[in-house]
């Protein structure tokens, strides 16, 4: 039992989404945000625009019965109109669900179900979709499209191509952004909610099974933005000019969309133009100093800058996650642009930053030559351990591979709702799903999600390492290894490689490459030379569509 105390006297505020919101608005409220709008035009706004338009949104939504707790869903890309609702739908009491447009419909209808979501706002080009969910999705009341009134009645005339003009008139409550918002006041008194209370929903991306949905908390969300702001995490400022190219419907945007409010860093939307020359033509004329996505954007960001022969102008350093990044790939914005890599991890469980690859005082010159190819040491806030098949927990040698485990302050412990769920930990801990090591220093590395390790004669063959080290031969784009059944091995690597327009390309060499990186058992016993790989709705290498195409295949010696 724990002896009286003697209590501290200080004041005591809730770590709320509005107080980022309040700040923004009081201290940085002329800070400019920029979207680039489908027409490819740049829409301009503020952070005092934004704070009187959530306010906007807050009263249209109780007008219309959105209760406390009540989830709002968004299918949207990183808009200025997006960011006003991720403000508004939280800072009212109720939880904001941010949907992944690119999912299959049944995992839309699932997860809409799921989440129990009552209005729905969607980006205009959504609408034959809309149109096409909305009768399936009686608990939806309304659908609010984000635009104005004269684009509502272009995209209706126009559905027919895509959508039948009677189910678009047929959408309950259809209905346009500006008009949802005219006529509300400009200000709103946000509640002091009790900062454990639900703030945000999302899904993870179902790669098994169906989505399972993580409910972050007021706390949660205001504790991993004031951590992942410091200088040894993305180092914000209000200097800065931040390019998320990472979806808002994927785990709040990495937290950024709270992380610019706070630090008043300059905000640049880049909508749903996500391919390498309408990156690079934003991230220039922007002026923007970081961007943060997965490996796949910057593949393709890349080869652009490459053709135009130089980098964006005021680029100086992007945050790579999601999956792990290609050393070749750091390698070539490092040495050939001198744009600084930043490598995380996460997961949608843990909001998602836990960790990132910085160094420190006692860093040895060896360790931080290789920094950018590890995940990183944990963030103030978050632990993690490896442990083997007995839960035995693993030494730190940087050698040694277990399950990784992670708990903190910004980790979840059940998947929603959790009446129905239970809880997701083991021992008191979350797992993670990857295999990995720690070094002595804490610096972490994925080796494999467990899932797709390949295991050969009873040892582990990392697919991520055979991928790296195949992405070495100049003539490989991408590449992606698989563990095929083997009678006498139990599994063997297959890697199926995309080539580089133009290059000069053979198995042969391949495995030329990979002899002077890899032990030789590791050597893929098949190369296959394909036109495109797999992705999953969040933009990474699906190794679960690659398994099915290919469960099939036999190797020679099989």
């Amino acid at each position: 039992m724990i002896e009286p105390f003697l209590r501290g006297q200080m004041m005591e505020e809730p770590l709320l989404v509005s107080s980022m919101l309040k700040h923004a608005q009081r201290s940085h409220g002329t800070t400019e945000i920029v979207t680039r709008l489908p027409d490819g035009t740049l829409g301009r706004s503020s952070w005092d625009c934004v704070a009187r338009r959530a306010a906007q949104a807050a009263h249209a939504l109780t007008t219309v019965g959105l209760g406390m707790s009540e989830r709002a869903g968004t299918l949207a890309w990183n808009t200025t109109r997006h960011l006003e609702l991720y403000y508004a739908i939280p800072s009212m009491g109720s939880v904001l669900h941010t949907i992944n447009p690119r999912l299959f419909e049944e995992q839309l209808l699932y997860i809409i179900q799921d989440a129990d979501d009552r209005i729905i706002f969607f980006d205009p080009h959504l609408l034959p979709l809309v149109a096409t969910l909305a009768p399936k999705l009686p608990r939806v009341r309304r659908w609010i499209m984000l635009c104005d009134a004269a684009q509502l009645a272009f995209e209706a005339a126009t559905a027919g191509a895509a959508a039948d003009a009677a189910a678009v008139a047929a959408v309950p409550g259809l209905q346009d952004y500006e008009s949802f918002l005219s006529g509300h006041p400009d200000q709103f008194v946000w509640p002091d909610l009790p900062e454990e209370s639900a703030a945000a929903l999302c899904y993870t991306s179902g790669t098994t099974g169906n989505p399972k949905g993580v409910l972050y908390s007021h706390r949660s969300t205001l504790l991993h933005t004031l951590v992942t702001i410091a200088p040894d995490v993305l180092n914000l400022s209000a200097r800065d000019t931040v390019l998320p190219v990472v979806p808002m419907f994927h785990v709040n945007a990495w937290g950024l969309p709270f992380s610019c409010a706070v630090t008043g860093a300059r905000l640049v939307l880049p909508g749903r133009q996500l391919d390498g020359d309408s990156l690079f033509d934003l991230l220039d004329g922007e002026g923007v100093t970081l961007s943060v996505g997965v490996p796949t954007v910057w593949l393709a960001l890349l080869e652009t800058l490459r053709a135009r022969g130089r980098k964006p102008a005021r680029l100086e350093r992007l945050m790579v996650g999601g999956s792990a990044c290609p050393p070749a790939l750091s390698d070539a914005f490092t040495e050939e642009f001198g744009i600084e890599v930043l490598h995380g991890w996460g997961l949608t469980e843990t909001s998602p930053v836990a960790a990132l690859a910085s160094p420190r005082n006692t860093t040895t010159p060896e360790v931080a030559a290789t920094l950018r190819y590890r995940q990183g040491r944990p963030l103030f806030g978050i632990e993690l351990e490896i442990v083997g098949p007995a839960d035995e927990v693993l030494p730190h040698d940087g050698k040694t591979s277990g399950n990784l485990m992670v708990r903190g302050h910004w980790v979840a412990s059940s998947y929603f709702p959790a009446e129905r769920n239970g809880s997701a930990l083991h021992n008191g801990w979350f797992p993670t799903g990857d295999i990995a090591n720690i070094d002595a220093e804490g610096f972490v590395q994925i080796t494999d999600r467990s899932k797709d390790v390949i295991k050969s004669g009873g040892e582990w063959i990392s697919s991520i390492d055979l991928e790296n080290a195949a992405l070495a031969h100049p003539g490989v784009a991408q590449a992606a290894a698989i563990g095929i059944p083997h009678p006498k091995w139990d599994e063997r690597p297959l890697l199926l490689v995309i080539p580089r327009a133009g290059a000069e390309i053979s198995k042969e060499s391949i495995l030329e490459v990979l002899a002077a990186r890899v032990a030789k058992w590791w050597l893929p016993n098949d190369v296959i030379f394909v036109q495109s790989l797999p992705m999953t709705a969040t933009g990474k290498l699906s190794k679960l569509a690659l398994r099915r195409e290919y469960r099939e295949f036999r190797f020679p010696d099989a």
